[in-house]
C-alpha cells in the first residue's frame, strides 16, 4: 500500500527517519558513554522499540503503565518518574525498574520499606530555580509554585541514605545552550550532592536530531560531569527520537467562507493534535505557507463541535478543494500519545512507513474504541 492509499485521518510514522534520529543519538552514546533513554510519553509507538532499543540504552517512563509497557516491550534499561507513586504501584515498579526517581522528599521516605532492599537505584528530583523557557509557561517546571522537585533550599545537607541520583528537568524543546547554563546553575546549587551521587539523569527536552543543535557542546557538558563528578549521565528525550518522522494525511471535507475560507477537515486540533491548543503550536504543513505568504489564504479547522477547534492559518499557490488530501508534518511526537475521542470523534489509524516505501497499518481504530473508553 502506498501513502496516498491510505484512509484518513491517519498518522504515518517513517520508519527511516526514526533510525536516522536513532543513529544521531547513538553516536552520542558511543562517544561520550552516556545513556539515552527513549521518554515514552513522547512516543510510544512499541511496534519500533525493537528498533529503538537496538541504538540506545532504554526507556524511561512517567508511571507505572508506562513502565510496564518498557519492562514488556523494550530491551534495556527501565527508569520511571512520577510527582507522587501509590504503595500498590511501587510495589510494582520495583520488581520492573532499575532507576526510581522521586519527586519529593516525602514521597522517598513513604516508600522506602519498598525500595530500600529491592537492588532498584533510587533518585531525587531536583527543582534548580532556573527557568529557561520564552512562552511556554505551561511546560515550565522552574516557575514559581512548581510542584516538580526539591529546591536547594529544602534539601538535607547531605543526600539522603539510599539515594544514587540526581534529576532534573527544565528543557522544552530546547538546544545545548540552555542545558549547558542549567548544568552551571546546578553545578552552584547542588554541587556537594553531585559528589555524592553516582549519576545524573538531565531530563529530557532535547532537540538533539533538529537541524543546527550543537551536539559538540552536549558532548562536551556529558563529559565534564563525568571527569569532574565521576557521575553516569542519562538523558531522556523523547521528541529527539521521533522529530519529523511522522505526518498526518487529512481530507478536506467541506469550505465555508466567513471572511476567509476555512476548510473543514476530518482531522481534529483538539482530538489528534492537542498540542496545537495546548502550547499553542502550528505544525507545519507540505506545500503550504505562513498567512499572506501564497496567493490564497486558508483556516484550517475541524469538525468538531468546539468553536476554538482550529489547527492554524495557512496559505497555498492554489485554492484547495473539497477533497484534497493535506499532509502535516512532525506528527509522530505527542499527538499519538494524547489523543481523544470528543465529540465521538475517530481516531486516525496508525501506519508505518517503511524504506522500501510500502506503508503497513499498524493499527485501526473504530466506533469499539470509542464505546469502551467510558462503559
Amino acid at each position: 500500500m502506498k501513502a496516498i492509499e491510505l484512509k484518513t485521518p491517519v498518522y504515518l510514522v517513517d520508519e527511516k527517519k526514526i533510525e536516522e534520529n536513532l543513529k544521531t543519538l547513538h553516536d552520542i552514546e558511543d562517544t561520550t558513554g552516556c545513556h539515552i533513554l527513549l521518554a515514552q510519553k513522547a512516543f510510544s509507538m512499541y511496534r519500533l522499540y525493537p528498533l529503538i532499543s537496538s541504538y540506545i540504552s532504554g526507556a524511561t517512563a512517567s508511571g507505572l503503565f508506562e513502565a510496564r509497557l518498557a519492562h514488556e516491550e523494550m530491551q534495556g534499561e527501565n527508569h520511571v518518574f512520577s510527582p507522587a507513586f501509590t504503595e500498590d504501584e511501587m510495589k510494582e515498579l520495583v520488581n520492573i525498574c532499575d532507576h526510581i526517581s522521586f519527586n519529593s522528599l516525602r514521597q522517598l521516605e513513604l516508600h522506602r520499606n519498598i525500595w530500600e532492599s529491592s537492588g532498584v537505584s533510587v533518585g531525587i528530583r531536583i527543582n534548580p530555580e532556573f527557568s529557561t523557557q520564552d512562552g511556554h509557561e505551561i511546560y515550565d517546571p522552574c516557575a514559581p509554585g512548581s510542584r516538580l522537585g526539591v529546591r536547594k533550599a529544602d534539601m538535607p545537607e547531605h543526600l539522603p541514605s539510599g539515594v544514587e541520583g540526581i534529576h532534573f528537568h527544565t528543557l522544552c524543546e530546547q538546544g545545548a545552550e540552555p542545558l549547558s547554563e542549567t548544568v552551571a546553575s546546578v553545578e552552584r546549587n547542588f554541587g556537594t550532592y553531585l559528589h555524592e551521587a553516582g549519576w545524573i539523569n538531565l531530563g529530557g527536552g532535547h532537540h538533539i536530531t533538529k537541524p543546527g543543535y550543537n551536539i559538540s557542546l552536549l558532548k562536551d557538558i556529558i563529559r565534564h560531569l563525568k571527569e569532574t563528578y565521576d557521575l553516569k549521565v542519562y538523558l531522556e528525550p523523547g521528541e529527539a527520537i521521533a522529530l519529523d518522522a511522522g505526518y498526518m494525511y487529512t481530507k478536506v471535507l467541506d469550505i465555508v467562507d466567513n471572511t476567509l475560507p476555512v476548510l473543514i477537515l476530518d482531522a481534529s486540533a483538539a482530538c489528534h493534535m492537542p498540542d496545537v491548543l495546548e502550547m499553542p503550536y502550528r505544525p507545519p504543513l507540505r506545500g503550504a505557507g505562513l498567512p499572506g505568504e501564497k496567493s490564497v489564504t486558508c483556516r484550517l479547522a475541524s469538525r468538531t463541535c468546539l468553536a476554538g477547534d482550529v489547527i492554524g492559518d495557512y496559505s497555498f499557490d492554489i485554492m484547495p478543494e473539497i477533497g484534497d488530501t493535506l499532509i502535516f508534518e512532525d506528527m509522530a511526537i505527542y499527538s499519538m500519545v494524547k489523543n481523544n475521542t470528543f465529540n465521538g470523534m475517530p481516531l486516525p489509524d496508525i501506519a508505518l512507513l517503511h524504506p522500501t516505501g510500502e506503508c503497513e497499518i499498524v493499527k485501526s481504530f473504530g466506533y469499539h474504541d470509542f464505546k469502551t473508553r467510558l462503559s
